[in-house]
Parts: C-alpha cells; sequence; structure tokens
C-alpha cells in the first residue's frame, strides 16, 4: 500500500521542485566548466555574459544543497517531511533553518524546538536565526524582510541551491486579495512566484505547494504524527492577513459559494503570465523612448500604451533610489500625468527621496535633497 494520499501529493509536488533544481544546477555547472575551457573550445551559447560565480567548476564530491525554511507549522513541516524523504533518493542534500523572529514570549524556546523536529528528520545542516524585526511598512511587512534577509545570509553561507517554502494556495489566494484591495496592479495580482529570487540568486526561492491547499498539508502531518505548531498571530485580528483568512475569504465563500481560492490561484497565474509579458515589453521600448543623453522623452512615452509606459517609469524610479516596495500605483499616476496631462505642474516626490519632474520635454527621474 501506497503513502496517504495527502502525502503522496506534498512529495510528488517536491520531487518535480528538486528535479528543477539539479536541471539549473547542471546547467550552471555546465557554464562553469565552459568558461575555464581555451577560448576557442567555448561553446558560446552557454556563456552568459558576465559570470556571477567566476570560479574554477565544482568537484562532482560537492552535492547540491537545498533548505526547508520552516516555522513549525503545518504547511513548513509537510514540507520538511517531503524534502527529507524526496532529496536523498535524488543525490541532494537536505537541510533546514528556522527563522526567530522575538515577536513573541518564548520564540527562542519554539524555535529550538523546530530545529530539534528537523533534526529528527534527518536533516542536515540546520539553523536557527534570530532577527530584529524593523517597523517599515507595518509588522508583518517588516517581519517578511527581516525573515528574507536572514534566509538569504543561511543559503549564502552554506551555498545552497536553492530554499524552499511552504506558501499554499490559500496563501496565494490571499496574496491576490490583498494586492487587490492596495489597488497595485497587475503585478501585485499575479501573487507569490512559484521561483523567486534573493541577491545574485534570481531562482532561490521555490514554493512547492502553491497548487495545494492548505488542508492537505495539514492532512500530511496529522498521518504522519508531525507535531506542529500554530501560530498565534494566524488568528490575531491586529493583523490584516488573519482577518482575511479568518473572516474576508469565507464571506467571500458563503457570497460566491466554493472553488474561490481556486480561481483566486488560477488569477494569480495568468495575471503573472500577462505582467511577464508587459514587463519585457518594457525593457525592449525603454532604448527607443530615451534620447542621446539617456533622458526618457515625454513625446515617445506617450505614444506607448498606458501600460508599457508606466513599467518604465517605474523602472526609472527604482533605479534612481525609491524602494519597489514602497512605490504604488498612486504614484506611477501622478508620474504619468507629467507625459499625459501637463499644464506646468512641479515636481513629484516618490519614497525614497526621489523627484520626478518634467523639463523641456524630457522626464527626469532623479535623488532629491
Amino acid at each position: 500500500m501506497g503513502p496517504h494520499p495527502a502525502v503522496a501529493a506534498i512529495r510528488l509536488a517536491v520531487r518535480r521542485v528538486l528535479h528543477d533544481v539539479l536541471t539549473d544546477v547542471q546547467r550552471t555547472d555546465a557554464q562553469r566548466a565552459d568558461l575555464w575551457r581555451p577560448e576557442a573550445q567555448r561553446s558560446p551559447e552557454r556563456v552568459p555574459a558576465r559570470p556571477s560565480h567566476p570560479h574554477p567548476p565544482r568537484e562532482q564530491a560537492t552535492t547540491p544543497l537545498v533548505l526547508v525554511a520552516c516555522s513549525g507549522g503545518a504547511d513548513s513541516m509537510a514540507l520538511a517531511s517531503a524534502l527529507a524523504f524526496e532529496a536523498p533518493k535524488l543525490g541532494i542534500r537536505a537541510g533546514g533553518v528556522t527563522v526567530d523572529h522575538g515577536l513573541q514570549d518564548g520564540s527562542d524556546l519554539r524555535a529550538a524546538e523546530v530545529v530539534s523536529r528537523l533534526t529528527a528528520l534527518g536533516l542536515e545542516p540546520i539553523e536557527s536565526v534570530a532577527v530584529d524585526v524593523g517597523r517599515d511598512g507595518g509588522p508583518e511587512a517588516a517581519a517578511r524582510d527581516a525573515r528574507y534577509g536572514a534566509l538569504d545570509a543561511v543559503a549564502e553561507r552554506h551555498g545552497a541551491a536553492a530554499i524552499l517554502l511552504g506558501h499554499t494556495r490559500d496563501d496565494q489566494a490571499e496574496t491576490v486579495l490583498l494586492g487587490l484591495a492596495r489597488g497595485s496592479g497587475i503585478r501585485s495580482l499575479s501573487g507569490m512566484a512559484a521561483v523567486s529570487g534573493g541577491p545574485g540568486a534570481d531562482r532561490r526561492y521555490r514554493r512547492p505547494f502553491l497548487h495545494i491547499d492548505r488542508q492537505t498539508a495539514r492532512k500530511a502531518c496529522m498521518v504522519q504524527s508531525l507535531p506542529v505548531w500554530d501560530d498565534p498571530h494566524n488568528t490575531d485580528p491586529a493583523y490584516t492577513r488573519s482577518r482575511l483568512r479568518h473572516e474576508g475569504l469565507p464571506a467571500l465563500e458563503k457570497a460566491l459559494g466554493k472553488g474561490v481560492v481556486e480561481a483566486l490561484a488560477r488569477t494569480a497565474q495568468l495575471s503573472r503570465d500577462d505582467a511577464d509579458a508587459l514587463d519585457h515589453w518594457a525593457a525592449q521600448a525603454e532604448a527607443s523612448v530615451r534620447d542621446a543623453a539617456g533622458l526618457l522623452e515625454c513625446a515617445k512615452l506617450y505614444a506607448l500604451p498606458p501600460a508599457v509606459r508606466r513599467r518604465i517609469v517605474r523602472r526609472a524610479a527604482i533605479e534612481a533610489g525609491a524602494p519597489a516596495g514602497a512605490l504604488f500605483a498612486r504614484h506611477l499616476e501622478e508620474v504619468d500625468r507629467l507625459i499625459t496631462g501637463w499644464r506646468g505642474q512641479g515636481a513629484i516626490n516618490l519614497p525614497g527621496k526621489v523627484v520626478a519632474q518634467r523639463q523641456g520635454g524630457r522626464l527626469v527621474i532623479r535623488q532629491g535633497c
């Protein structure tokens, strides 16, 4: 008899992601090896323009390491158990990391318990990292920034090929609704990517469970007798996501019927496909709207579709120093009016002390005083 259907589902999801990680590692190793061949023997199609790792090829004795980020909750414990089961069969080392945000009494003891549980699963190495959570962007955003900073540092320290995150289809649906509430455009509606990156590693984070519901992960833990911890913050109405989870989504399902979560997750994928295509279009169009000095020409920007134009403006603002997470649709709309509704208005102040203004038919975006 095979494993319980819930266990089989999470293992299959992890197995697929691990195969993808191996493919990426093999491709990277081939590129590194190519760089160290004599120039005449290199394969141009495999040589990156600016190699991020200009080192000799790794020895075969070094096997890839994949880490699981684990809070001790049902989603991440199910993920950790599946990684521990699947990784050895593919010749992958499996480790874990838990982040102590220090936001609750006894959080250090909770982190120690998670380390003990990961050890019992056979994961190695395992790290517990304590972080200081700031205040920028609100408590949830600040905790997220601190957590990803810690995960990036652990990945760099151990040379991990990937970090697995336990976000489920339910988390994806919540993220789409939060993006909708902010009115931040199609990119917010695209939710979380199945593959995303950290500094210098654009494919570091993998989310195997985006097509698996939260209940399946919890069931997998139950049938495997895996102890789980239910974070009280997840039921605290002081947090926006908690209110959405326990009040907003149930109200939507009551009004619209079952299937809301699945529909929102599907919307995320469709929105991501559209957003990626528009980003590609904007990247190609940007050079054509700059003058010889590299300044953006308002007349040429005006001729572009609004979705493409605003992406170019957003990228210019970020390059000037505006934090991407603080740059909202309302900011871009104000800057866009300098292009499409010019009436002699003054400079627009953007996050990060960035200023946008129109000068001589050019859109100038720079650091202010």
